[in-house]
């Protein structure tokens, strides 16, 4: 009996960690090398925020009725109802997609939140329903964001809620970061608030074809452009000024999210890692993508060969916040400089 428990137990694990890495290659990188059940939970955590993203991104359905399906996605979260009602009602996708298959298997995913110790099924519950209705009015409120105001409160619900999720599962598990938590709070949010700023950087193409644009107007028209004029290619110029701003935003985020990382303790190692990767990786991304035009024509990402070279050396050197230091503004250099 006991050995078959172990078996479901195992098969449910891989269930979740086959979704994770279908989902996203970098995230996964970091969320595996978290210890024991804080990688649990945080894989949890983010797979159900995926569900969230899916129903937020969906092509085929209304603003109205995503604002509906994420506050029952919420309320499904909170009560613990059955989720095959909502399943149904998501629109077909490809067998390909991997968030349309997670989604499909969001009942298996609350089994997985269940099996998790009951202090961090509340922390897990908490953020994630807080960032799904933020998404829900953010649906209601429409695709263009007026002022920087508009884009940190999206990014509040988005990312920077995320970080105080990911930092309270820390503190749960270690007295040590516990004790830092009142300030590590605030940074936190600011970390996640500087890998959604370089995301909304490098995805500024691929939300403008879905009919969104993070960019405020009051960045926009500071350059003499409006929000849809930022893809006009005779436009180029004063958009690349566009681009060049909003990266000097990004950059005070990312500043604040070295500090959080320094700010954990060097004897966690993998809790270390598993912050700093996302971080150096955006910082990266940032370096390329701020002076390429290509940014407003397609996604731009760094290569696996950067990625490899980042958690390379950061595996051995990260425990030294001097190296992290130096070695952040090193990947930060525009290429080639």
């Amino acid at each position: 009996m006991a050995r078959r428990v172990m078996e479901q137990n195992s098969s449910s694990a891989f269930c979740a960690r086959q979704m994770l890495r279908a989902t996203s290659r970098t995230f996964a990188l970091s969320i595996e090398q978290l210890p024991g059940v804080p990688r649990r939970c945080i894989a949890v955590a983010y797979l159900l925020l995926r569900v969230s993203d899916y129903i937020e991104d969906n092509e085929v359905m209304s603003a109205t009725a995503k604002a509906e399906l994420l506050r029952a996605w919420a309320t499904v979260l909170e009560r613990g109802g059955p989720v095959e009602a909502l399943v149904a009602v998501l629109p077909a996708a490809g067998a390909d997609d991997p968030e349309a298959r997670l989604a499909d298997q969001a009942g298996k995913l609350l089994g997985e939140l269940r099996r998790l110790p009951e202090e961090l099924q509340e922390i897990v519950v908490c953020y994630v329903t807080e960032t799904t209705r933020g998404m829900a009015r953010w649906q209601e409120r429409g695709p263009f964001l007026l002022s920087e105001v508009d884009l940190d409160e999206y990014m509040h619900y988005v990312a920077g809620i995320v970080g105080h999720l990911i930092t309270e599962v820390f503190a749960w598990h270690s007295p040590s970061i516990a004790k830092r938590q009142d300030d590590l709070m605030p940074l936190a949010h600011e970390y996640g608030l500087a890998l959604q700023t370089v995301n909304v950087i490098r995805g500024l193409r691929s939300d403008f074809e879905r009919g969104w644009v993070f960019v405020p107007d009051s960045l926009c028209a500071k350059e003499g452009l409006s929000q849809h004029e930022l893809f006009q290619s005779e436009r180029r110029a004063e958009a690349m000024q566009v681009v060049t701003n909003l990266a000097r935003k990004a950059e005070g985020h990312l500043e604040s999210g070295l500090r959080y990382v320094a700010a954990l303790p060097r004897r966690h190692h993998q809790i270390r890692l598993a912050c700093m990767w996302p971080l150096l990786f955006a910082a990266r991304t940032l370096a390329v993508s701020r002076h390429d035009p290509a940014v407003l024509e397609t996604e731009v990402k760094i290569s696996r060969a950067q990625v490899r070279e980042i958690v390379l050396r950061s595996r051995f050197l990260g425990w030294s916040n001097a190296w992290f230091e130096g070695y952040y503004w090193q990947l930060m250099k525009a290429p080639g400089s």
